[in-house]
């Protein structure tokens, strides 16, 4: 068995591909008085953005197939630093948005690549724990993008905020080019070309159900931290911009426990660790509902090692259930997660406008009692795949 590749770049991949994606959910309330928007104009710099991952997603997950995933990986990090550059320019909100859904784009050629690239170079009894560490990478940058544009913003606007997420963006690109380990030489297997392998993955019961996994998961995230900045910026709470960006370090909490619970999937398996995610997820949602901000701060916590939980036991099911197409595959899952995402950004504002932040909080439990659903239904125990009939469209 070759040597297991180090995992600090993995880590380093997760970061670069959430830095920016969210990095505007604290700033909504300030760019609703620049911009003289409603609060689902604004929403709308969190929904560009997953829209147009979820349109890249299997774009970028056949790149990785076929010109190599490691490529694809550090050429979307040096996009992402060009885009978020270029947003800091925007004059007005459609220019914003434009800049928006380009991150968009060029996220999916770090996250969907990153998470095939860890099947495809390590040893498959280390892929739940790796995937994990590259999950808490994905957490500590979506905090560290959120903290950072909060705290900027509030003393020297948004624009400059962009510009410093942008210089960070370049440093961890030119990182990413430097430490991640070049990919094994390996056989590749595409049978029937394009659209035979998005049928025969489609067939795929256990994927079909990840990938509804996964637009469960990517809704609950978005739902509940785009929504709740709402929440606490209003009276009696009145939270500042600063305040407002510093409340994602409850991510941390959620970076420290996903890789014991990689671990913890490893030995017990898939439906267990979602099943934990979910459980820790509703009881934090309820939790928000307390009207006393150190309660809610809990709840947020709770919901985000909920959710990063679930995303780590999906994205590691799915080396499981696929052995040709892996890159195509993520790629799917990936569009799936982000159309949630994007749901999640938007469809709330109905909730919010006829019952506030409890409506929102029964939207979202009811989402993550689905996701549960969907796991304890089509999963098998250990991750085995049972192949779906031919005939089963």
């Amino acid at each position: 068995m070759p040597p297991r590749p180090r995992t600090l770049p993995i880590v380093l991949a997760g970061f670069t591909a959430f830095l920016d994606l969210y990095a505007t959910q604290p700033l909504l309330p300030l760019l609703m008085d620049v911009f003289g928007a409603s609060h689902f104009d604004v929403s709308l710099t969190v929904t560009v953005g997953t829209v147009a991952v979820a349109l890249a997603a299997p774009v970028a997950g056949r790149l990785g197939d076929l010109i190599g995933r490691r490529r694809v990986i550090v050429l979307s990090a040096f996009v992402l630093a060009g885009a978020t550059a270029a947003a800091a320019t925007a004059a007005n909100l459609p220019q914003f948005l434009f800049w928006r859904f380009v991150q968009g784009l060029a996220t999916p050629g770090v996250f969907a690549t990153t998470i095939a690239y860890i099947h495809d170079e390590w040893p498959a009894t280390y892929v739940g724990r790796t995937t994990a560490a590259y999950i808490s990478g994905t957490v500590t940058g979506g905090f560290s993008g959120r903290a950072l544009v909060g705290v900027v913003a509030s003393y020297w606007g948004w624009q400059t905020a962009f510009v410093c997420l942008a210089l960070v963006n370049l440093a961890t690109a030119l990182a990413l080019a430097a430490s991640l380990p070049r990919e094994r030489p390996r056989a590749t297997n595409h049978r029937g070309g394009h659209r035979q392998s998005v049928l025969r993955l489609l067939r795929n019961r256990q994927l079909a159900a990840t990938n509804a996994i996964g637009f469960c998961v990517l809704f609950t995230q978005v739902a509940m931290f785009t929504y709740v900045t709402f929440h606490l910026s209003e009276p009696p709470y009145g939270l500042s911009t600063a305040a407002l960006g510093s409340l994602f370090v409850v991510y941390l909490v959620g970076a420290a426990v996903t890789p014991i619970a990689g671990h913890w999937v490893d030995a017990r398996g898939h439906r267990a660790g979602l099943a934990f995610g979910v459980a820790i997820g509703v009881s934090g949602a309820v939790l928000t509902l307390i009207p006393w901000v150190p309660a809610i701060v809990a709840g947020l916590a709770m919901v985000a090692t909920g959710v990063f939980v679930s995303q780590a036991t999906a994205s590691s099911f799915i080396g499981s259930v696929t052995a040709d197409d892996r890159g195509l595959a993520v790629g799917l899952y990936s569009s799936c997660y982000y159309a949630g995402g994007s749901l999640g950004g938007a469809l709330p504002a109905l909730f919010w406008t006829t019952g506030g932040w409890t409506a929102c909080v029964v939207l979202v439990v009811t989402v993550q009692l689905l996701t549960a659903t969907l796991a304890l239904k089509f999963w098998t125990h250990r991750g085995r795949a049972v192949p779906m009939p031919e005939t089963a469209l």
